[in-house]
């Protein structure tokens, strides 16, 4: 695959799987856009990748503030004049009983989780429209499709992108662009490996490749989604669990 020329939006890639998406799109030749909450973060990505050669742009942005976001898009095509690729990754997890969840909690992972990709969604797609060509890419998440225990918030937004995927693939599939989603399983970040060992096994256990998944896995469904071999495909999800929902 070769994105020579191209210009990738990723949110939330100042570090984790979206800062690995991100450095895979820089191999391969693509001007990436680092975006996160976390200003100084973005910044060291950015002189990362550039000391690799590579071309990156740092944007501080909260996905849930539409003003924000708005800005993200117009310094993004300010510095690139496209903007080819949006992977809306930025997530977070306020996980605890149904039960026991405030409202609070409820609200900001929706804000972020779902709301977030809906407005970088609509801000993107009225420079991708004008191109008449474009690649977007949500990433939900296995809970998404089974729902898990302690994550009603965290599962109901990414189910959430599923049907937000779907519909925005068959509004915008006339001009052009496609959107489809990746739904990871259990990955080896920060996050999983900080989870109980009695935990870990279980998920292992539930999980017929018997591994946990790495970011890399995950950056290779989402670069094969951005890429021209991936042209007819939209509106779909592409599991990369391990095999954990088939």
């Amino acid at each position: 695959m070769d994105f020579k020329g191209k210009t990738a939006l990723i949110t939330g890639s100042a570090r984790g799987i979206g800062n690995v998406i991100a450095e895979k799109f820089a191999a391969l030749g693509a001007n990436v856009v680092i975006s996160d909450i976390l200003e100084d973060a973005a910044e060291e990505a950015v002189a990362k990748f550039r000391k690799q050669g590579y071309e990156a742009f740092a944007v501080k942005a909260d996905v849930s503030n539409g003003e924000e976001v708005r800005d993200l898009i117009n310094k993004t095509t300010e510095q690139y004049k496209t903007l080819d690729i949006v992977v809306n990754n930025a997530g977070i997890t306020r996980d605890t009983l149904l039960m026991r969840m405030s409202e609070k909690d409820w609200d900001l992972v929706l804000d972020i989780n779902l709301k977030g990709a809906f407005l970088v969604t609509q801000a993107a797609a009225k420079v991708m429209m004008k191109q008449r060509s474009g690649r977007i890419v949500n990433i939900s998440s296995v809970v998404g499709q089974m729902g898990n225990a302690g994550q009603c918030n965290y599962s109901a937004s990414k189910a959430g992108l599923i049907g937000f995927t779907k519909t925005s693939a068959r509004e915008l599939a006339g001009r052009g662009i496609t959107v489809n989603a990746v739904a990871p399983g259990f990955i080896d970040t920060e996050m999983t490996r900080s989870l109980p060992e009695k935990v870990i096994e279980q998920f292992i256990e539930n999980t017929p490749l018997k591994r946990f998944g790495t970011p890399e896995d995950i950056a290779s469904a989402v670069l094969f989604l951005s890429s021209d071999e991936a042209g007819y495909i939209t509106g779909q999800v592409l599991g990369v669990n391990g095999g954990m929902l088939m």
